[in-house]
C-alpha cells in the first residue's frame, strides 16, 4: 500500500465553480429524502483496535439498490421535467449505477434502457431487470458501450444520466457527507472509495464547505491507480490493467470529477489487491455485514494505511468511512 503525492497544483477550491456546490447538494437533499433511506453509521471495537483511531463506518450497503449510486440517480431522475422524463432516461452501467437508475426510473413511472456488456454477471441483469428496467446487450468494449447507448437515446428520445460524470447525480451522492456529518460532526477525515469520482466529489465538496479542516481521502486500487496518476500529473490519466477485483472502482475520471479530485481529495492512498480481499473478509466476519470489493479498499484505507503513518496523521483520530455498497456475486468471492 502506498500513497500519492497531493496535487502539486494550489487549492482553488473558492474560486473554481466545480459541477456542484453545498447549496446544489442539501437541495438535493431535500428532492430524494422521500425516496431514499438514510442509513446508519457503526462502529467496530475490532477495527478501531487495529486502526489506532475511531472508525465510523457509513454503511450505504443498506441504500436502496445496495449502493449510494442511488442517491445521485435518484435526484437526477427527480430535476428532470415532465415532458423530458416521460421519454424515459439511459445510461451504460454493468453495475450498482444501472440497479439504481432503474429503481429511481420505476419510482417515477417512466422507462429506463440500460445498456450492459456481454458478459455482464446474470446476476446484475437480473437485479436490473428487476427492477422494471430494459437491458440492451453489447460488446464488453467501452466503444461498444457508448456507440449502443448513442443509438437508444436516438431512437427513444430519452436522457443519458451518467454514473458519475454528472452534476446532479454528484449532488446526489454529496447527500451522503450531510448525513454523516449531522450525526458525526467530530470527524477529522472522511475515507471514500474512488472510481469515476462522483462519490467522492460531492463528499469532498460538501463535506469542505461544511467543516473546511476535514481532510477527505481517496481509496484506490493499485491495480487502477488512475486517479493517483491524475492527480500527481494534473490531467486525467486512463484507466489502468490489469483489471482489480475491485470491479466498481475501474473507471477513469471524467472532466467534471477531476478538478475535485484535483483541488479538494486532500490524499489518494493506493491498495493492493491481497489486503481489499482480506479486509472485505475482515468485515464480513467481524461487523458480520456483506460490503463488496469496492467498500474493501476504502476499510483496507482506514485499518491499514493510517495506522502505518499514525506519526504523520496524529491529529485524525476520528475517521469516517463510506461502505459504498453491498452488492456482491456470491460465486466469485476473492476469499
Amino acid at each position: 500500500m502506498n500513497t500519492a503525492a497531493s496535487s502539486p497544483i494550489a487549492d482553488r477550491s473558492s474560486t473554481v465553480p466545480y459541477a456542484a456546490s453545498l447549496d446544489s447538494i442539501r437541495a438535493a437533499a431535500r428532492r430524494i429524502d422521500p425516496f431514499i433511506r438514510r442509513t446508519p453509521v457503526l462502529t467496530s471495537t475490532t477495527l478501531n483496535e487495529l486502526s489506532g483511531r475511531s472508525l465510523w463506518f457509513k454503511c450505504e450497503i443498506f441504500q436502496k439498490t445496495g449502493s449510494f449510486k442511488f442517491r445521485g440517480a435518484t435526484n437526477a431522475v427527480r430535476m428532470l421535467d415532465d415532458a423530458t422524463a416521460a421519454r424515459g432516461v439511459v445510461t451504460h452501467s454493468s453495475g450498482n449505477h444501472a440497479q439504481a437508475l432503474a429503481l429511481a426510473a420505476r419510482m417515477r413511472g417512466i422507462p429506463a434502457h440500460v445498456v450492459m456488456p456481454s458478459n455482464s454477471a446474470e446476476i446484475k441483469k437480473t437485479a436490473v431487470r428487476g427492477y422494471g428496467a430494459f437491458i440492451i446487450e453489447c460488446e464488453p468494449t467501452l466503444e461498444a458501450r457508448e456507440s449502443t447507448a448513442a443509438a437508444v437515446l436516438a431512437r427513444t428520445g430519452g436522457t443519458m444520466i451518467p454514473p458519475f460524470n454528472h452534476p446532479n447525480v454528484i449532488a446526489g451522492q454529496g447527500t451522503l457527507a450531510l448525513e454523516l456529518l449531522d450525526e458525526c460532526p467530530h470527524l477529522d477525515a472522511i475515507v471514500v472509495p474512488l472510481g469515476g469520482g462522483g462519490l467522492i466529489s460531492g463528499v469532498a465538496i460538501a463535506a469542505k464547505a461544511i467543516k473546511p479542516s476535514i481532510r477527505i481521502i481517496g481509496a484506490e486500487p493499485a491495480l487502477a491507480g488512475d486517479a493517483a496518476a491524475s492527480k500527481r500529473l494534473g490531467s486525467i490519466q486512463p484507466a489502468m490493467a490489469p483489471v482489480t477485483i475491485a470491479d466498481g472502482l475501474r473507471t477513469s475520471l471524467g472532466p467534471l470529477t477531476f478538478p475535485v479530485v484535483r483541488d479538494l481529495v486532500d490524499e489518494i492512498v493506493l491498495v493492493e489487491e491481497a489486503e481489499i480481499a482480506a479486509h472485505m473478509r475482515l468485515v464480513w466476519e467481524r461487523m458480520k455485514i456483506t460490503i463488496e470489493t469496492s467498500a474493501a479498499v476504502g476499510v483496507a484505507v482506514a485499518c491499514t494505511a493510517w495506522a502505518k503513518t499514525r506519526k504523520d496523521h496524529a491529529d485524525v483520530r476520528d475517521i469516517g468511512v463510506v461502505l459504498c455498497g453491498g452488492n456482491v456475486d456470491l460465486a466469485a468471492l476473492p476469499f
